[in-house]
């Protein structure tokens, strides 16, 4: 038996604690999976080989995974590259219209951009990215692929460092293991960031995910107190100070979170 990557060992490791069993793992379907969720705004045309280097995954195991999505219609060939079918709406689509999270928080996103003149952001947490499910821009369309199912990374978004906050300390160091890909001492920096993170109740991020643009974000928490989503506000640097960030807009995000939590189920 080929010896796995240490990526797929993480995973391999992750099932094990999970206490699921192996052999009712479909190993094939997560690597389908990954082939669908490989394609991103800036890499809209892959090829066999371009997706196989990208998924550390042999080009066998992809050629086999774009033939059935082809067929069930999730892919579609352009020339020698593959892209994504409108198809693939229709699982964004079915997580959208069965979560009532999603129906609660995006005019609660509508509202808070309109009052700021400034991005406002739902997410949850997805492995290594913080994923939103609802969003709104202030009379602006939002950028093509900067919508609902955009990702931000985790570890260095407001979003994902509150989302991260979340969870107990063993999920926590668990989860960064499996999908921060960083060493020991870096893991352990992050830990303590997220630990305070956790304390403070909310993240500010500036010059992160994007230069020249900050963002706040606070937990939203369910009616038993287990955080679920995490909201934000994020603006250019030159449009909003920080101490606005913290002195305007932090008080609303926390009061805002409160009066959703008796509705988030």
């Amino acid at each position: 038996m080929a010896k796995l990557n240490a990526r797929d060992e993480a995973r391999r490791s992750a099932r094990e604690v999970d206490g699921n069993n192996r052999a009712d793992y479909s190993e094939a379907l997560e690597r389908g999976l990954l082939v669908l969720t490989a394609f991103d705004h800036s890499e809209e045309r892959l090829t066999q080989a371009q997706l196989a280097r990208k998924l550390e995954l042999p080009r066998a195991t992809v050629r086999r995974a774009l033939l059935t999505l082809t067929h069930l219609g999730y892919v579609i060939p352009d020339d020698k590259a593959y892209r994504l079918g409108p198809k693939v709406l229709t699982l964004a689509s079915a997580y959208l219209t069965t979560n009532p999270v999603s129906h609660v928080l995006q005019p609660v996103c509508d509202n808070l951009a309109e009052e700021f003149q400034a991005s406002c952001t739902a997410a949850v947490l997805d492995g290594a990215a913080a994923v939103m499910i609802a969003r709104a821009l202030p009379r602006h369309t939002l950028p093509i692929g900067q919508g609902i199912g955009f990702q931000v990374p985790a570890v260095r978004s407001a979003l994902g460092l509150v989302l991260l906050s979340g969870l107990d300390e063993e999920s926590r160091h668990r989860h960064l293991a499996t999908h921060s890909g960083l060493d020991e001492k870096a893991m352990a920096t992050l830990e303590t960031k997220i630990a305070e993170v956790a304390t403070a109740g909310h993240s500010y991020v500036a010059n992160e995910v994007e230069a020249g643009f900050h963002s706040i974000a606070v937990p939203l928490r369910r009616w038993d107190g287990t955080s679920i989503a995490a909201l934000n506000v994020g603006t250019a640097v030159e449009r909003m100070s920080e101490p606005e960030m913290h002195e305007r807009v932090l008080p609303v995000l926390r009061e805002t979170a409160g009066k959703l939590q008796p509705h988030l189920v």
